[in-house]
């Protein structure tokens, strides 16, 4: 079987996971790791074409967008011009219904797929949700993440002027109620007061209870552990108090580059547009026959 050609654009966290999730499949063939810097190259991928354009590498199928939500939809719109399939886990949710829809021109005009938001929430989690109110149409969902460390949310509060490193802890406070904790490092001559005040004002930020701790160190902080805990209490057909519950303890960018992994796979076998993960039959996530995964799994 011809092996689906894959490309790591990003090698931070997640870029690093996927690297490992890729190596794991036995489907897909690792042609090179696009990053800013190709002059200082980890030893784990000394086997691999290391470039800072993705026209160097040659013949493409997917990218995994491994790189920050604020960068996602630029980056996107130039590989699918290529051609190429693009996987991304942009996960602000508010704003996932605009970005499909302007990928969705560009990859139609190219003969390109992109899948949106395919990390574990946005991603995996809200195929859940999806099944739970399939299963009892009325009623409410809950979503309550952490405790743990938010890659999106320390990403935003290190890109604020003033901040040298940062780490955003998210607090589960119930009934899909959040606060944010945030610890930094300052740069240099940065105003404490100044730089909390621009992370609450953020986007990320705005909507939830965050505080902001200076320290001395944000490395000695660190923990990619994260988790959710999702329950839906509804009615199925006239029958009331149907209850789901659904929980994981996970590494975060672990779970984040194995999902997009699984929607690169099903990159392939969708018609040219953008998608979010609840437009796409499940088993496309997964290796092998079809007709084997149903006597597997239905």
């Amino acid at each position: 079987m011809k092996k689906i050609k894959a490309a790591i654009v990003g090698y931070g966290n997640i870029g690093r996971y996927a690297l490992e999730a890729l190596q794991a499949a036995s489907d897909f063939e690792i042609v090179g790791v696009v990053r800013r810097n190709t002059s200082e190259i980890p030893v784990e991928l000394a086997d691999y074409p290391v470039v800072n354009e993705i026209e160097k590498l040659g013949m493409v199928d997917v990218a995994l967008l491994c790189s920050p939500t604020r960068a996602i939809q630029p980056l996107a719109e130039k590989i699918l011009k290529l051609g190429i399939n693009t996987v991304d886990s942009f996960d602000v949710h508010s704003d996932i219904v605009a970005l499909k829809h302007a990928l969705d021109a560009v990859a139609k005009a190219h003969n390109s797929v992109a899948i949106c938001s395919a990390g574990w929430d946005p991603g995996s989690d809200s195929i859940i949700r999806t099944l739970m109110l399939a299963m009892a149409p009325k009623g409410v969902t809950f979503t309550n993440f952490g405790p743990g460390m938010s890659m999106g949310h320390s990403v935003a509060a290190k890109a604020v002027t003033g901040v040298k490193d940062a780490l955003s802890v998210t607090i589960p406070l119930g009934t899909g109620v959040h606060r944010r904790m945030v610890y930094i490092e300052l740069a240099p001559e940065a105003d404490f007061e100044t730089v909390a005040t621009a992370i609450k004002a953020d986007s990320y930020f705005a909507s939830d209870e965050t505080h902001v701790r200076q320290v001395d160190s944000v490395d000695a902080l660190k923990d990619v552990g994260h988790g959710v805990q999702m329950s839906h209490k509804g009615v199925s057909g006239g029958t009331h108090n149907q209850l789901f519950e659904y929980s994981m303890r996970i590494n975060n960018p672990a779970l984040t580059s194995q999902f997009m992994v699984s929607a690169a796979r099903a990159s392939i076998k969708q018609p040219a547009g953008a998608y979010t993960v609840i437009e796409i039959p499940p088993v496309n996530f997964l290796q092998g026959d079809l007709a084997t995964l149903i006597a597997k799994l239905v």
